[in-house]
């Protein structure tokens, strides 16, 4: 049972070092929204490629209003997910040890 246990944990923490890297990414871009970057930028390009599908679904459910609110909904998203699944994935995990 240890095996599955050491699984879930180890799972859970890789979950959080991806969402944890999403954060930044999509923290870095809307930073570097601000300063009007190159779009032929290959670090522009690549931030706008690995965070646009995490962006773009929230935007169709926000309303138009000139401000781009997409960024702060995926981090409440992101600050919900490790605070409950990664949370939860490690309780599991150490209750089955």
């Amino acid at each position: 049972m240890f095996v599955i246990s050491n699984l879930i944990i180890s799972l859970a923490q890789i979950l959080n070092i991806i969402l944890t890297a999403v954060y930044w990414l999509i923290l870095i871009r809307a930073l570097v929204s601000w300063v009007n970057p190159d779009p032929y930028n290959t670090i522009v390009q690549f931030l706008y490629r690995t965070t646009e599908p995490i962006l773009q679904p929230i935007r169709r459910f926000l309303p138009s209003m000139g401000l781009d609110l997409s960024p702060l909904i995926a981090f409440l998203g992101i600050i919900f997910l490790k605070s409950f699944l990664v949370q939860t994935l490690i309780d599991i995990g150490i209750r089955l040890k």
